[in-house]
């Protein structure tokens, strides 16, 4: 995939205004073409606008409730819900940064934390101050080492002009699929590792410490500072009212300049994908959410506005923002089997879905994309799918199960051709769907 800041055009946003592709958080890249520091981000900006009392704290979270801000990592949890139910627990709490981005196909917050890195501080600050945090956490693959030390340099950078209310540590995780799930960092800051947990307790009752933690992802964090110095009206100034506000998308495949963008919500997902540039060649299907994500027909998904209401619709949502356009001519099963046979691989093993169950559907939808499958064997692969979805210890399965259940609904026709004549030559094509080389982890890689 083409990297995402080459992706980007040059304008400006800066006076709160909407610029290129209704960029917000990005205008500071449209405008100068460069990452921000921090004397950059000052002059923009200004300094973190803090809440100073409890009064204060309310009304920044009643502009968060009243913007419609919901979380950026997949789940589309109210924002302003969160802060108040972390504020209202017992005991000190703990804000988490979530950085993760486990999702292979997707690279926003990579980008976002290159470009306007003091955006999510700002946020994590305002945070911090609102739920009565006395430590912050911003949570990364180890892999991602370079920019680890960077965020270091801003935080330190920050520390010394007395900008922030809390320590903010920047923590190095095990990059695994399911080390970015919220219980997963709990985990792996509490000293064990980075795998899920059985829940409940919930991270807001009982997370970093046993204490009341707040884990939102670092877009929504970016989000947060810019409604504290604009207010919510000027959020919902793009996108609908059911759908408010811009969003980060990584968009790839078929497309003539794939990368990140920022977009209102709302867009329909035809318009979306022209942000790239539009495809490259007739499209079959669109991959929508990533790797737990759900599989659309081109023809029926293009039509589809951007937003939670419109794609529940169709079995789908917005998750963290990750669309891959997928040619007519390439295998759709055989792409799908590339994926379930790494997210089987990537399992966090704690309990019979993820050990046993997808494993075996994985084997079967490898099988129906390369081999010979008899009809009774895709009824088993059907079935063992049908299984997975709330039986697990996490999300997991549940994430693999739709994108195993949309991929054979979307691909019917190539199944039966499959079924009848076995794999088509469009399986052996180059693959589009950006998968990483990951080999199982095994139980020494998780901490």
């Amino acid at each position: 995939m083409t990297d995402a800041r080459t992706a980007l055009p040059v304008g400006d946003g800066s006076d709160g205004r909407l610029g290129p592709y209704g960029s917000r958080l990005l205008h500071g890249w449209y405008a100068t073409g460069g990452a921000a520091g921090l004397d950059e981000h000052l002059g923009r900006y200004g300094p973190t606008p803090l809440p100073g009392n409890p009064d204060a704290a309310d009304r920044l979270v009643r502009a968060v409730e009243d913007a419609g801000l919901t979380g950026k990592g997949g789940a589309a949890f109210p924002t302003g819900r969160k802060l108040r139910t972390v504020a209202a627990g017992k005991g000190t709490a703990v804000v988490v940064a979530n950085g993760m981005e486990s999702e292979p196909a997707s690279s926003k917050d990579e980008t976002l934390l290159d470009l306007a890195p003091h955006l999510v501080l700002d946020g994590v600050a305002l945070a911090a101050a609102v739920v009565g945090a006395d430590v912050a956490h911003l949570c990364l693959p180890r892999t991602r080492h370079d920019q680890a030390r960077a965020l270091r340099e801003a935080v330190e950078e920050r520390q010394r002009l007395g900008l922030d209310p809390v320590p903010v540590l920047v923590q190095e995780l095990p990059h695994h699929y399911v080390s970015s799930e919220e219980t997963s960092l709990v985990r792996w800051l509490n000293g064990g590792d980075a795998r899920p947990l059985a829940t409940p307790p919930r991270p807001f009752e009982k997370g970093v410490g046993r204490r009341p933690t707040l884990i939102d992802n670092v877009e929504t964090l970016a989000h947060l500072a810019l409604i504290a110095r604009y207010g919510p009206d000027w959020f919902r100034g793009a996108g609908r009212p059911d759908a408010p506000g811009t969003t980060l998308v990584t968009l790839s495949g078929a497309l003539h300049t794939p990368g990140v963008y920022e977009v209102p919500m709302g867009l329909p997902l035809g318009e979306v994908l022209d942000v790239a540039g539009g495809a490259t060649q007739p499209l079959g299907s669109v991959l929508l959410g990533g790797f737990f994500g759900s599989w659309l027909p081109a023809q029926q998904a293009l039509r589809v506005p951007f937003a939670k209401s419109d794609l529940a619709s169709l079995g789908a949502g917005p998750g963290a923002g990750v669309l891959v356009a997928l040619p007519a001519h390439v295998c759709g099963l055989a792409e799908a089997a590339r994926v379930l046979g790494y997210l089987a691989a990537q399992s966090a093993r704690q309990c019979g879905p993820c050990q046993f169950g997808l494993p075996a559907a994985a084997a079967d939808f490898a099988e129906l994309a390369h081999g010979r499958c008899s009809p009774g064997r895709l009824q088993r692969l059907e079935s063992r799918v049908g299984l997975l979805a709330g039986r697990g210890a996490c999300r997991h399965p549940d994430g693999a199960s739709r994108f195993a259940a949309t991929a054979l609904r979307v691909f019917a026709d190539d199944v039966r051709h499959h079924l009848i004549h076995g794999p088509c030559a469009a399986a052996g094509y180059e693959p589009v769907l950006p998968l990483p080389p990951a080999p199982a982890p095994d139980d020494r890689d998780w901490r």
